[in-house]
């Protein structure tokens, strides 16, 4: 029986364990890869504090990897698919199936972060982290004075096109229809940008280069036409999915299937938290996916020690 299972090893899920350890709490953390998440397709972090110039995203993850096992939490290998609820006289208790195993705790913090949705087209895994990036606030220092193309017509694609105007020479904003899902004051900023060109009735047909991406095949959806667009990056914002399928009967999600939680992380069930991009929130970053994680594990030991 321990204190806490933590599922996942991404920011928020390894600084959930820093923080259990130093509550002395016994914790294991479940990730059915290796540690870091979703953050490792970026090559490096440039907007985390106490780092300037950034720094290589292994050498992150490794340390804070590092300062979890310095403080007695395991990381071990397992793909979690069920947590079930299973009903005590003061509390509850939960068991987690992973990998063919089970392990029950008496909280839970989910820290599976989301995963961003891919074009499908031919390049964009080849060049992801070599001019593919799903990140604008992240990678966006890193094309300074280049031409890049953004794709998507939501808040968050019109918002990073903007963003993106802050560091690149020029910004095509690639669309497949006409009007914008955006809200209509981004959608006029947008439009209104010297900066930002709309491709509108568009689609990306093919992620071009060498090492780098050096070009994108265009096609207009009511022509027919096909053009090739010399440019150095490509931002794609054409969805985010949370990893938190596993645990939808269970606790409250918005229609997106982000868990929804408290200020303390606590979700719909008493004893279980969520933590990162799994939970609905306004800005998917590392930073405040860490801040998710220690408040959770703060949130778990005072449960404990109140019950």
């Amino acid at each position: 029986m321990l204190d806490c299972v933590i599922i996942g090893a991404g920011p928020a899920g390894l600084t959930a364990g820093l923080y259990a350890g130093r509550y002395r709490m016994s914790a294991v953390i479940l990730e059915k890869l290796s540690p870091g998440g979703q953050i490792m397709l970026s090559p490096d972090i440039q907007n985390f504090p106490g780092f300037p110039g950034g720094i290589a995203t292994p050498d992150l993850i490794e340390r804070m990897k590092q300062q979890v096992e310095d403080v007695g939490v395991r990381i071990e290998e397992g793909e979690v698919n069920a947590v079930r609820i299973v009903p005590q006289a003061n509390q509850p208790l939960f068991t987690v199936h992973y990998s063919g195993r089970d392990t029950q705790a008496r909280t839970v913090i989910i820290a599976t972060g989301a995963t961003w949705k891919h074009l499908g087209v031919p390049g964009e895994e080849k060049f992801i982290g070599r001019g593919v990036s799903y990140c604008g606030t992240c990678d966006g220092p890193l094309f300074r004075n280049k031409d890049i193309v953004v794709v998507g017509g939501g808040d968050h694609a019109l918002e990073d096109a903007l963003y993106l105007t802050k560091y690149a020479a020029s910004v095509r904003l690639v669309h497949r229809r006409q009007g914008f899902r955006a809200a209509k004051i981004l959608e006029e900023k947008v439009r209104n940008d010297p900066k930002i060109t709309l491709v509108l009735d568009s689609v990306i047909e093919e992620i071009l280069g060498g090492d780098k991406v050096e070009s994108v095949k265009i096609r207009n959806v009511k022509s027919g036409e096909v053009t090739t667009q010399q440019c150095q990056g490509v931002f794609i914002f054409v969805g985010i999915s949370p990893a938190a399928g596993f645990v939808k009967d269970i606790v409250k999600t918005d229609d997106a299937g982000f868990i929804i939680t408290g200020d303390d992380m606590q979700t719909s069930v008493p004893g279980i938290y969520a933590a990162g991009d799994c939970r609905r929130k306004a800005l998917y970053q590392v930073i405040n996916g860490c801040g998710d994680g220690a408040v959770a594990a703060h949130a778990a030991h005072s449960y404990l020690i109140n019950k």
